[in-house]
């Protein structure tokens, strides 16, 4: 039987494994079929609020065809594909809206956005032609279909400023749309379409910004999601094994502390992001980082005020590390969802991460029964082993 530090090793080695290899979306444009076998030459998945586009461009006549795919914040919602003329924002955009109307059927729209703020929505021509507009919805999935006349100077530019949206609520009857949510996946909807290639540059996806949210994403899954909650079940159960001793110390001492360093780096990105980001705060989000930072760091440093096993205060001090360990493991695990919650990063990336954490509970939940039962064993033995009198000679 494999020993309690070889398999605290593997468990370590599982779920860093799993965290570092975390798929990105639950699918790909490439994977999407069309009710009327529509063919398009490329396909992107866009890199927010998991939307993709199908599209052909004729440079002949400068016409474009596209398929907009993605799911309103609610049923009934509506969701957007814009051109923007001057710049990739949703200030001056020209845009298509799906959504149900009055009767609940899907209807397909054209409206213009204002360039100055706070921006007016209203339903009209575009400032270029669009044809052959329909829109539909299958399995909560919404898509809009079009074709476009690019203006000459687009055109010959050969690059488009696209936006994307989604919003939870429009009034059918009026046409008019509620504003979507301002996270950071919304903010981030816009990028540059290469009409020949079919590249797409989002300005707020694959910059470097971007790439310090997803930094600031698995840095703090890995720490406070994975490898805390790791060194506690460490901490928990196998000390109650005599052959783990000091094995399971020494295991649960690098757990922590890596998830603490680990940590600190997510955390001071962070920051940095936020103090970044004009006018957008995710006040719960960043409140509770902040407590976890406080939390782990009086832990780390109470490591080094640890009384001896027979020390008077050591039962307080036990007291103390457990409660503010368990704190931080319940805020660790709450935050590691919140976060998700804001980047969006795609469903399986919420999936793995439940998994990882049922998967530990429920070794959690193994070991507390094999603890109990040695514990109630050991309890046992100590009421019935023989009184030792003198000479050695049981007592009757």
């Amino acid at each position: 039987m494999a020993s309690p530090f070889k398999i605290s090793a593997l468990l370590l080695t599982f779920c860093v494994s799993i965290s570092l290899t975390l798929p990105v979306r639950s699918q790909t444009c490439a994977s999407q079929t069309f009710t009327n076998n529509n063919l398009y030459t490329h396909c992107l998945d866009l890199p927010t609020l998991s939307s993709y586009l199908h599209f052909t461009y004729d440079a002949a006549n400068s016409t474009l065809s596209v398929a907009f795919f993605a799911s309103p914040a609610k049923s009934s919602g509506w969701i957007s594909w814009a051109i923007n003329p001057k710049v990739p924002a949703m200030g001056g955009a020209q845009a298509l809206v799906a959504f149900k109307d009055s009767k609940g059927v899907m209807s397909a729209k054209t409206y213009n956005i204002s360039t100055s703020t706070p921006y007016s929505v209203v339903q009209s021509k575009l400032a270029f032609d669009v044809w052959d507009t329909r829109a539909e919805e299958e399995s909560g999935v919404m898509r809009i279909f079009a074709k476009i006349k690019v203006p000459p100077e687009l055109a010959a530019k050969g690059t488009l400023n696209q936006v994307w949206q989604v919003g939870s609520i429009v009034d059918a009857a009026k046409g008019v749309l509620t504003i979507h949510d301002m996270g950071a996946p919304n903010l981030n909807s816009k990028g540059t379409l290469d009409l020949n290639g079919g590249k797409s540059v989002s300005s707020g996806g694959l910059d470097s910004r971007t790439k310090r949210k997803n930094i600031h994403g698995v840095l703090n899954a890995v720490s406070w999601g994975i490898l805390f909650p790791l060194g506690v079940l460490i901490a928990r159960y196998l000390r109650t094994f005599p052959s783990a001793d000091p094995a399971w110390f020494y295991l649960h001492v690098f757990c922590q502390v890596s998830a603490y360093a680990i940590g600190v780096a997510g955390w001071a990105t962070g920051i940095k992001l936020g103090n970044e980001s004009k006018g957008v705060q995710f006040s719960l989000h960043r409140n509770i980082g902040i407590a976890l930072f406080a939390l782990a760091t009086v832990q780390i440093f109470a490591l080094f005020l640890r009384p001896k096993k027979d020390h008077k205060y050591r039962f307080y001090w036990n007291i103390y590390h457990h409660g503010v360990g368990y704190a931080i493991l319940i805020l660790g695990i709450l935050n590691v969802f919140k976060g998700l919650d804001i980047l969006q990063p795609g469903d399986k990336w919420r999936t793995t991460y439940i998994i990882v954490i049922a998967v530990l509970g429920g070794i959690a939940a193994l070991l507390e029964l094999i603890t109990w039962i040695v514990v109630l064993r050991r309890k046992s033995s100590k009421s019935t082993k023989p009184y030792e009198g003198y000479g050695g000679q049981s007592r009757p």
